[in-house]
C-alpha cells in the first residue's frame, strides 16, 4: 500500500495531534512488513516514492489520515562550475565523512561517489548520516537540488568537526587509560619488590600529590606540603618517619581551607532567636546585632571578639552557644582553665614523637569549616610553668592583626584565623592577664535580680526541668510565690544555677510521689515549700539590724560576684601589737596598716588616745577565715571598724560600704560596683556609701538596685563618720559633694 511518513516534534509524545507533525512529508511504498514474535511491535521496510506536503492532517480513533499534494524539485538558475564545485565539495566531504564512520556501506559508497545528480546525492547523504531530525527536515522541506547541496555542505562541516573534538576526546581519554594501565603495571612491580624486602605495600602515597595541588592555598604552602609528600615516597613503609608524615600530611589535608557556614542575614530573626533563649543580657544582644549589621554593610568584615566577664551561672556559655545558632555557625568550645602548656594553643613540634596539633587547629578541624564561633572558656584560670605560657600564645590567636597568619607549631604553615568568631569568658577581668584583655572587647554580665532570677525560672528553668524529669505543667505547678520563697530562703547567689537544682529537686520529689500513686499531681506554694526543699538555709535579712561596736558591713568583689564582708576589730590592753585574721591577702594587710595610719593622724579630732598604737593591742578579723579575702577595697571599711573599737561607738548596721583609702583618708575609687551593690540588696542593706569617684558608675547599676538603694558619695573618711555613727556630733568636717546633674539616682549628701 502507499503511506505518507512524516516526523513528529517532539519524539516522546505518545499520541501527537495535527499541530505536533510536520507538514511536509515523503510518500511510500510498503514493500515488507514484519511482526515481531511475542510483541505487538511491527516493523515496516517501505520505498521513498517522492516529496509531499499535507494540507489537512485528522486524528481518527484508529489511525491518521492527511489530506497532500505533491511537491517536485524546482529549476535553478546556477552556473555549471558552481554546480560542479558544490557536487565535488559534497561528495570529498561525504567521503571523508564514511572514512570516519563505519556505519555507511563501503559497497553502496563506490557506485554512489560516481553520480552527478545533485537531487539523488543530497537524498542519499542525508539518509545515511547521522544529523539531526531538525536537519533532515529542513533538507527535506527545500525543494532546489542544489540549494540543499549547499545546506548539506555546512552541515557536513559541523559533523566534521565534532568528529575531531570526538576523536581528540577519545585520545586524550586513551592517553590517561595508558597512563592508569602503565602505573599499575609498576605498582604491581614496586609490590612484588616489596613483597620480596618483606614490607607491606600501600597505594595511598601517590595520591597525596593530586590532593595537594587541589588545595585552595598559596603556592608557597603548596610547594611545602609536595615537599614533604615526596619525601614520604622515599621512606620505608612502617618507620617512624613515614608514620609522622603521613600523619602530618593527613592533618594539612582535612583542614576546612575555603569551608565557610554561611551566616543568617535576617537581623529581625536573630533577634528573636536571642529574645526567645534568653531573658535579659541586652548587651550581649546589642552587640550582636551590630555585628550582623555591620556584616550586612561590609560582608568582608572579618569574625569578631568578645569577653563575657560575669559571676558563675548568669549565662556565659549558654549564651555563647545561643549566638552560634543564631549565626548559624557550627560552634566549638575549647575549656581553658588549668591549661598551663603552651602547646596546648600552638602545639607539639612534629619531631617529638606522638606531636599533634593544639587545641586551636583541633577545634577547627572538628568544626569543617574556617570560620566557627570559637568558645574560649574561663580564660581567666590560665595557668603557667616551665612548658611555657599560654595566655602569650594566645595572643597570636585573638589579635586580628596576627591571627590572619596563625601558625601552630605542628602545621609550620600559616593559617587564617581572621574569620573566626571568638567568644571568651571569664569571671573576673583581675586575672586575666594585661595583653590578652588589651585585645578582647569586654561585655559585663551581672548578678540577677530577684525579679530576673523570677522570670528565668518561669520562661526556661521550670519547663526544662519538667521536661527532663518526664513530668508536665498539669503534673506539676510552682507558684510564684513559691519560686520567690526559694530565690529568697534557699539561694543566695549571683546566678540562677542553685535556683535549678532548687528546682530539679523538687521536680525529683513530685515525680516519686507521682509514680507511688500518691498524686496524680503536685502543686507547690509558699506554705508547702519547706516540705520539698526541707529548712530554709538562708535567714531573712529584710529586716533592721542592731548597732554593735567595732562591726561594719563592707562589699567586696569576688569571682563568684559581690559579697558583704563583715570587719571586726577589737581594742584591749596591752603593748601595740597588732594582730590581723581572717586569711587575707597582702593588699589586705596593708589596708589595715593604712587605716591605723589614718586614725592615729585624726586622734585629736576623735577624741582617742594618740599613743593607742603603744598602750592598746588592736585585732582586725575578718569572719569565715578559711575563704581567702584580697583586693583594695576594704580601706573604709577597717578604717570605720577600728574607729568604732576605739571610740566605744556603735556603727550603724544598716549601712555598707566600699572604698580604698590614702594615709591622708582620702576614699579612693574602686573596682565592681555594680556586683557589690548587687550583694547588698540581697542582704537587705539599703544604703551605702561609695568613693566620689564613683558616682559616674551608678548609671550601670540595675534599676531594681537603684530605685531600692540610697547611695551616699564620700570624698574623705570625715565624710563617713557622721553617717557610720549616730552619736558622733554632726559639727565634724565634711567635704562638699555635688551628684552629677540629671541623675535620677538616689544620691545623698
Amino acid at each position: 500500500g502507499i503511506i505518507f511518513l512524516t516526523a513528529q516534534k517532539d519524539a516522546m509524545a505518545d499520541l501527537p495531534d495535527s499541530d505536533g507533525l510536520y507538514k511536509a512529508g515523503t510518500v511510500c511504498k510498503i514493500k515488507q512488513h514484519i511482526i515481531l514474535p511475542q510483541s505487538s511491535v511491527c516493523r515496516v521496510m517501505v520505498e521513498g516514492l517522492y516529496r509531499a506536503n499535507a494540507v489537512a492532517i485528522h486524528r481518527g480513533d484508529k489511525l491518521y489520515t492527511a489530506d497532500i499534494y505533491r511537491v517536485d524539485d524546482k529549476e535553478e538558475r546556477v552556473s555549471a562550475i558552481r554546480r560542479e564545485a558544490l557536487i565535488r565539495n559534497t561528495l570529498s566531504l561525504f567521503r571523508e565523512y564514511s572514512s570516519r564512520d563505519t556505519g555507511v556501506p563501503a559497497d553502496l559508497l563506490a557506485g554512489f561517489l560516481r553520480s552527478t545528480d545533485p537531487a539523488y546525492i543530497s537524498d542519499y547523504i542525508a539518509q545515511h548520516t547521522r544529523i539531526s531530525l531538525e536537519n533532515k527536515q529542513e533538507l527535506l522541506q527545500l525543494n532546489y537540488p542544489y540549494r540543499r547541496l549547499a545546506l548539506l555542505i555546512k552541515i557536513l562541516n559541523e559533523e566534521l568537526n565534532i568528529m575531531d573534538i570526538e576523536a581528540q576526546l577519545n585520545e586524550e581519554t586513551q592517553a590517561r587509560i595508558d597512563k592508569d594501565q602503565r602505573n599499575y603495571y609498576l605498582r604491581q612491580e614496586l609490590k612484588a619488590i616489596k613483597d620480596e624486602l618483606g614490607e607491606e605495600f600501600t597505594d595511598d602515597d601517590d595520591e597525596y600529590i593530586p590532593r595537594i595541588n587541589a588545595l585552595p592555598v598559596s603556592d608557597e604552602i603548596k610547594t611545602k606540603l609536595i615537599k614533604e609528600a615526596k619525601k614520604l615516597e622515599k621512606e620505608a613503609f612502617g618507620s617512624s618517619e613515614a608514620s609522622v608524615i603521613k600523619s602530618y600530611l593527613d592533618i594539612c589535608l582535612d583542614l576546612p581551607w575555603d569551608k565557610k557556614c554561611e551566616e543568617i542575614p535576617d537581623i529581625a530573626k536573630v533577634k528573636k532567636m536571642l529574645d526567645d533563649d534568653h531573658y535579659g543580657l541586652e548587651k550581649v544582644k546589642t552587640r550582636i546585632i551590630e555585628y550582623l549589621s555591620v556584616k550586612k554593610l561590609t560582608p568582608d568584615a572579618k569574625g569578631g571578639l568578645i569577653c563575657l566577664v560575669g559571676p558563675p551561672g548568669t549565662g556565659k556559655t549558654s549564651i555563647a552557644l545561643s549566638i552560634a545558632g543564631c549565626l548559624n555557625r557550627k560552634s566549638v568550645r575549647i575549656a581553658l582553665g588549668g591549661v598551663h602548656d603552651e602547646a596546648e594553643i600552638r602545639g607539639h613540634r612534629k619531631t617529638y614523637v606522638g606531636s599533634m596539633p593544639g587545641r586551636i587547629i583541633n577545634g577547627i578541624i572538628s568544626s569543617g569549616v574556617s570560620n566557627p564561633l570559637m568558645i574560649l572558656d574561663e580564660i581567666d584560670k590560665l595557668g603557667s610553668d616551665y612548658r611555657g605560657d599560654p595566655s602569650s600564645a594566645l595572643l597570636e590567636v585573638l589579635d586580628p592583626e596576627q591571627n590572619c597568619t596563625f601558625r601552630d607549631n605542628f602545621l609550620e604553615i600559616p593559617f587564617d584565623l581572621s574569620d573566626v568568631f571568638f567568644i571568651t569568658t571569664a569571671n573576673t577581668v583581675s586575672t586575666i592577664p594585661r595583653p590578652l584583655l588589651d585585645r578582647m572587647e569586654v561585655i559585663e554580665l551581672s548578678s540577677y535580680t530577684d525579679e530576673e532570677k523570677l522570670s528565668i525560672a518561669k520562661l526556661h528553668l521550670l519547663g526544662k526541668q519538667r521536661k527532663k524529669h518526664g513530668l508536665n505543667a498539669s503534673s506539676l505547678k510552682i507558684s510564684d510565690a513559691a519560686l520567690r520563697g526559694i530565690i529568697s530562703d534557699y539561694t543566695r547567689e549571683s546566678g540562677v544555677r542553685e535556683l535549678e537544682r532548687s528546682i530539679a529537686s523538687i521536680c525529683r520529689k513530685a515525680a516519686a510521689e507521682i509514680v507511688s500513686g500518691e498524686r496524680k499531681s503536685v502543686s507547690v506554694n509558699a506554705k508547702n515549700l519547706d516540705k520539698y526543699l526541707g529548712v530554709p538555709k538562708y535567714k531573712d535579712y529584710n529586716k533592721t539590724f542592731s548597732d554593735e561596736v567595732g562591726l561594719v558591713h563592707g562589699l567586696a568583689y569576688t569571682s563568684v560576684g559581690g559579697e558583704v564582708l563583715d570587719v571586726e576589730a577589737a581594742v584591749m590592753e596591752g603593748s601595740g601589737k597588732l594582730q590581723i585574721t581572717g586569711n587575707l591577702g597582702k593588699v589586705m594587710e596593708e589596708s589595715v596598716k593604712a587605716a591605723v595610719t589614718c586614725i592615729r593622724s585624726r586622734a585629736m579630732l576623735l577624741k582617742i588616745d594618740p599613743d593607742f598604737h603603744k598602750n592598746l593591742d588592736i585585732h582586725i578579723h575578718f569572719p569565715e577565715g578559711a575563704v581567702p579575702k584580697d583586693g583594695p577595697s576594704a580601706g573604709i571599711t577597717i578604717c570605720m571598724a577600728l574607729t568604732s573599737a576605739l571610740t566605744a561607738s556603735p556603727a550603724n548596721a544598716n549601712i555598707a560600704m566600699t572604698g580604698e583609702i590614702s594615709l591622708r583618708g582620702r576614699v579612693m575609687p574602686i573596682g565592681g560596683l555594680k556586683e557589690k551593690s548587687m550583694a547588698a540588696y540581697r542582704y537587705g542593706i539599703r544604703t551605702i556609701l561609695i568613693p566620689e569617684g564613683n558616682l559616674p558608675n551608678l548609671e550601670e547599676i540595675d534599676p531594681t538596685v537603684r530605685e531600692s538603694i540610697t547611695f551616699i558619695p564620700v570624698r574623705t573618711v570625715d565624710d563617713a563618720f557622721s553617717y557610720v555613727f549616730r552619736s558622733f556630733d554632726k559639727a565634724l568636717p565634711k567635704s562638699d559633694i555635688v551628684p552629677s546633674a540629671g541623675t535620677d539616682i538616689r544620691v545623698r549628701q
